[in-house]
């Protein structure tokens, strides 16, 4: 699914315009989705409506006739006069009185119910003033599930920047397709979970639209899923090896290992530093350990190369050794790898020659690292433009972790996932996904397919992890590989 900037997606709706279509036709079907989608997630309540005076509010307010015909109550807060209103907004404000609704201008108190936000749309720039300001900071006050209409009131839907004050929402329904803002800096803190809500657009004109990136979706992923035959032996499941660990991070090995091994592989080697027996005695009885000379690493290099597939880095440490370690043996690697954390700060210090197929996992300090950037990173699309640039250039395949993590490869737009869950910022959780996508390679998926299905798993994992605690407090990394059978239960649907 494309994800377009504001402009991009105007001059789709005037293209429609164009064709025929309608505006009021188009408002009435978002506004009619939008009250499906509180009927399918709700029971009868007090539905609070934030009504703007543009084509936003037109969509509260067509939401909030259908929710009244359905037994809701509805009270629109329309903070200017609708004689200013767009001529769109007038009308569906009248059509929303004549159903009973009532419209106030302002209100102190939040009761119960949920909030609709439809203040300001995604052309909005610049700093709420009052007096909407103060009642998108009473809405967030509440404790309310606030909804919002295409996007939080207060975030620039392009750019995802936030000046003011904005709305807090716990779900944004976008209508027809996402918008960059949503996932560019301080956007991913608002929108909450995200949903579509189609209204009507001609398929046609949707093929059109230019997407600065696009969103993974279930629908994409679910074909990438390893095949699984009945007569298959534990080689012909995935055989990953690893090369990680120091006597000072076993952790990180582990994790990455148990991954491998629950998302399916059939064998799984661990090649450590020797003397860190007594640390991996803790492994799982289905891990295979075999330490390592750096003396002489012929014999490593030759094992590796066994392998369906590789991961390399978690907790290898970044001395000289280690450094040199990786310069003597990557080079000479054939199969199909995953590289993450200290093997990254390596490559950054002194670049070598990478395996054919490669895909690099940092997150935003070791993207600083391997860009040579002095200045903390920026989620912005300056920042997406300069990755790509990053895997033309090396031939890799790079997932940019965090919230949200991005997908590039050469030659294809950048992914933005949507899974996942504030829980996973702990230690640990970079190394069960560098486990899942050597695994993922292993069963034979491509570097690409491998990375796109990888971070939608693992961030499903993480919300099936909280959702069951309740809380996304207390999360450890180890809680996503258990959750792993219901997230690939959910993708395959």
């Amino acid at each position: 699914m494309k994800v377009v900037s504001a402009k991009a997606m105007a001059a789709l709706e005037n293209r429609a315009y164009q064709q025929g279509c309608s505006e009021r036709d188009f408002m009435e079907n978002a506004g009619k989705g939008i009250a499906f989608d509180v009927q399918s997630h709700f029971d009868c309540c007090h539905v609070w409506l934030l009504c703007g005076k543009g084509n936003n509010g037109g969509d509260a307010f067509v939401a909030g006739r259908y929710l009244l015909e359905q037994g809701f109550t509805v009270t629109a807060i329309q903070p200017e006069p609708l004689a200013v209103c767009s001529p769109l907004c007038q009308l569906n404000a009248a059509l929303f009185k004549e159903k009973g609704g009532r419209i106030c201008s302002s209100v102190d108190i939040f009761g119960s119910g949920i909030i609709i936000d439809g203040f300001f749309g995604t052309g909005f720039k610049g700093a709420i003033r009052e007096p909407y300001a103060a009642l998108v900071d009473r809405a967030n006050a509440s404790g309310l599930p606030i909804i919002a209409v295409d996007i939080p009131s207060g975030v620039n839907g392009s750019t995802g920047e936030v000046e003011g004050t904005a709305i807090n929402a716990t779900t944004t329904l976008f209508l027809e397709l996402p918008k960059t803002g949503f996932f560019l800096q301080q956007g991913w803190n608002q929108v909450g979970q995200i949903r579509a809500v189609p209204f009507g657009l001609p398929s046609a004109i949707r093929e059109e639209a230019q997407g600065d990136f696009e969103l993974i979706t279930q629908q994409i992923v679910h074909d990438f899923l390893p095949p699984i035959k009945r007569n298959r032996h534990k080689y012909a499941a995935g055989y990953v090896a690893g090369l990680a660990g120091s006597a000072t991070m076993p952790g990180a090995a582990l994790l990455a290992s148990e991954s491998a091994l629950r998302a399916g592989s059939g064998m799984v080697r661990l090649f450590h530093p020797q003397g860190m027996e007594v640390a991996l005695s803790c492994s799982p009885y289905e891990l295979i350990k075999i330490p390592y000379d750096d003396n002489n690493l012929d014999p490593l290099v030759k094992l590796l190369n066994q392998a369906g597939a590789l991961f390399i880095g978690p907790g290898l440490g970044r001395d000289d050794v280690v450094r040199k370690r990786l310069q003597t043996v990557v080079p000479l690697i054939e199969r199909p790898c995953v590289m993450d954390a200290d093997a990254l700060i390596a490559f950054a210090q002194e670049p070598f020659k990478l395996p054919p197929q490669t895909i690099f996992t940092p997150h935003s300090g070791e993207m600083q690292t391997l860009l040579r950037k002095e200045e903390r990173l920026t989620l912005n699309l300056e920042l997406l433009t300069t990755c790509q640039e990053y895997v033309e250039e090396h031939q890799i395949t790079l997932i940019y972790k965090g919230a949200p993590t991005f997908v590039f490869h050469p030659g294809k737009q950048p992914f933005v996932n949507p899974t996942g869950d504030p829980g996973m910022a702990t230690a640990g959780s970079g190394d069960v996904l560098t486990g899942l996508l050597a695994s993922l390679l292993s069963q034979k998926c491509s570097c690409h397919e491998a990375a796109l299905l990888g971070v939608y798993l693992h961030g499903l994992a993480g919300e099936i992890a909280a959702h069951k605690r309740g809380v996304s407090y207390g999360i450890v990394a180890s809680d996503l590989i258990v959750n792993f059978p219901e997230a690939y239960r959910y993708t395959g649907i």
